[in-house]
């Protein structure tokens, strides 16, 4: 069984490696917490070229003068009382979980969206709101009890990468008042639960039959794809217009030299910037007047 925490942890670990788990490090070291060893994912080769470079979070401990590994048993040799996890990326062993406890700082209301891709599968379901859970670690994924939660709205122009940012700063102010406050007993979570799995390129690919707002917010994931003339193209901004189109075309294009758009099911969907394979991104009129659009010419399938 687990060890119950400390009401008022002071010497922690952290285990955490992408960006969006930096602000949480640098809120519990700015508030006077004893972070004896920081536990990141292993150098790995990040962009073009073959050089391996370190995680976020590792870049961030270095520059705060932290210890780090990336070994996870090294976590039970430096004598915390607490381990504190932000979107780590590995499943932690039973063992490691009854010899340390830990909490877990959790981007979403849960149990709505236990797993890997809360985000982008709240975007992606249009949820008008998610959140931050600080949560315990249990060997069951995502399902331990939740100290402590905040709310935050989803905007009709939020964006993944602007979410997690946001969530990410909500995260770090609620995870340092948290551990301030003490931690009593979670509440265990009550609701239906739902799983987000990994967004897989199935999932972004654009289904001009769907309506022009499903469509909106798959690109509001990023990396949305369709083809035209054969090749993959990408959609990185696009908006549902506030028209009602007379034609029913799934994926037909228009062009007008100030905007380009395409039918889709159920309204039209104006393409702001765009990406055609093997190329930079660039505006959508700029695509368009390039490849010189003829009547007639579909988005897709």
């Amino acid at each position: 069984m687990p060890t119950a925490p400390p009401r008022h942890p002071r010497r922690l670990v952290f285990l955490g490696t992408p960006d969006a788990a930096v602000p949480a490090l640098r809120a519990l070291v700015d508030a006077g917490f004893d972070v004896a060893l920081v536990v990141s994912q292993p150098d790995r080769r990040r962009g073009r070229g073959g050089a391996t470079s370190p995680s976020p979070v590792k870049a961030a401990a270095v520059e705060l003068g932290l210890p780090v590994t990336d070994r996870v048993d090294d976590a039970l040799d430096v004598g915390a009382d607490l381990g504190v996890v932000v979107a780590f990326g590995r499943i932690l062993r039973a063992e490691v979980l009854d010899a340390l406890p830990m909490v877990n700082v959790h981007f979403s209301l849960l149990p709505r969206w236990r797993g890997a891709a809360p985000v982008e599968r709240a975007l992606l379901a249009g949820d008008a709101a998610t959140g931050v859970c600080i949560m315990e670690v249990v060997e069951a994924l995502d399902a331990g009890g939740v100290h402590t939660r905040a709310e935050v709205p989803v905007g009709d122009d939020a964006t993944a990468p602007g979410l997690t940012a946001e969530l990410a700063r909500v995260g770090a102010d609620l995870l340092v008042a948290t551990l301030r406050g003490g931690l009593g007993a979670p509440e265990a979570q009550e609701g239906e639960v739902t799983y987000a799995e990994k967004v897989t390129s199935e999932d972004l690919h654009l289904d001009w039959t769907r309506p022009a707002g499903e469509l909106a917010r798959v690109v509001r994931v990023g990396g949305a794809w369709t083809t035209f003339r054969g090749r993959r193209l990408r959609v990185w901004s696009a908006a549902p217009a506030d028209d009602d189109p007379e034609e029913a075309q799934p994926g037909l294009l228009a062009a007008d030299g100030a905007t380009v758009s395409a039918l889709t099911g159920e309204g039209r969907l104006v393409v702001d910037e765009v990406q055609p394979e093997g190329k930079a991104r660039q505006p959508a009129t700029d695509w368009a007047h390039g490849a010189r659009l003829a009547p007639g010419e579909v988005l897709g399938p």
